[in-house]
C-alpha cells in the first residue's frame, strides 16, 4: 500500500507469479514427504497387508502424476512452438496404459488380499492429499502475505 492507501500492483503481481508456479514442485515435494510418513502410520495402524497395497498405491499415483505432468508439459510444448494440433492416438494411449498399470497391481494385489487392494485403493489418493496440502500453504502464505 502505498501512503494514500492505493495498492501497489506490479511488484505484488511479480511476487504472486513466483510464488504460484512454484506449485507443482510443492506438491511433488508433499507427495514425497507425505507417502513415506502416511506409509510408516499405515503399517503400524492397520497391519502390513493394508500398509503393502498403500505403497504401492502411493507409488503408483506418484508415477502417474509425475507421467501426467510430463505429457501435459510436452503437448503444450508441441502445440506453443508448432502450432500444430497434436495426434490423439499417442496421448490416449498414454493415458491408457496409465490405467492399466493401476488396473493390473489392482488384480495382482486382490488375488492375494482383499487388506491390500484397499490399500491399494486409499494409496492412490496421494496426489490429493498433497493438493490439499498445497491448497493450505497457498492460504496461509496469501494471508500472511498479502498475495
Amino acid at each position: 500500500m502505498t501512503e494514500n492507501g492505493e495498492q501497489r500492483t506490479g511488484n505484488n503481481e511479480e511476487a504472486s507469479l513466483a510464488f504460484y508456479s512454484g506449485a507443482l514442485p510443492r506438491i511433488n515435494r508433499f507427495m514425497l514427504v507425505l507417502g513415506p510418513a502416511a506409509t510408516v502410520g499405515v503399517f503400524l495402524a492397520v497391519g502390513w497387508q493394508f500398509g503393502i497395497g498403500f505403497l504401492v498405491g502411493c507409488a503408483i499415483a506418484y508415477l502417474n502424476f509425475h507421467w501426467l505432468k510430463q505429457a501435459v508439459g510436452a503437448l503444450a510444448e508441441r502445440v506453443s512452438q508448432t502450432g500444430q494440433s497434436v495426434s490423439g492416438r499417442g496421448v490416449f494411449a498414454r493415458f491408457l496404459l496409465r490405467y492399466l498399470l493401476i488396473a493390473l497391481a489392482a488384480y495382482v494385489i486382490f488375488r492375494v488380499s482383499v487388506a491390500g487392494l484397499y490399500g491399494l485403493l486409499a494409496g492412490l489418493f496421494l496426489p490429493v492429499a498433497a493438493i490439499l496440502c498445497e491448497a493450505i500453504y497457498e492460504g496461509y502464505v496469501s494471508f500472511r502475505r498479502g498475495l
